[in-house]
């Protein structure tokens, strides 16, 4: 296993294992080739993307992350971005606005662009507080 392959299973690891003080049955995800669902299973409707790079390509891993839900039948998603020294609870996640409930959008309703989803970034923690929060 490549270092790069070797960092990114480690972070799913971490993720999965913070997660499931919300949804026990978390776990990650086989890969499934090139329909794939997101790294963490175990949470009906949700997709999760974990990425670990030194270098963010947040629209690039956005697409992904978005392909992965339709592939998954998914009605919701989240991109977690691990931070360097940092606990999980405090990287990064982006939750397309249309999944965030109007009062916690900076702007209100109107914070969803017309033609162009917006995403917004919070902490893993909000972001596992929204989904329980929405249902999920």
């Amino acid at each position: 296993m490549s270092k790069a392959k070797a960092k990114g299973t480690t972070a799913e690891r971490e993720v999965v294992r913070y997660l499931q003080n919300w949804w026990p049955a978390a776990e990650r995800r086989a890969l499934s080739g090139n329909k794939d669902k997101g790294d963490v299973a175990g949470i009906p409707g949700v997709v999760i993307e974990v990425k670990a790079a030194a270098r963010q390509e947040l629209a690039a891993w956005r697409r992904e992350t978005e392909a992965e839900m339709a592939n998954a039948g998914a009605s919701a998603c989240v991109l977690v971005v691990k931070r360097a020294r940092k606990p999980v609870g405090q990287w990064d996640a982006y939750m397309r606005a249309d999944m965030v409930p109007a009062a916690l959008r900076h702007g209100g309703p109107q914070a969803v662009a017309k033609g162009e989803l917006a995403w917004l970034r919070m902490d893993v923690l909000l972001a596992a507080a929204t989904l329980k929060e929405t249902g999920y």
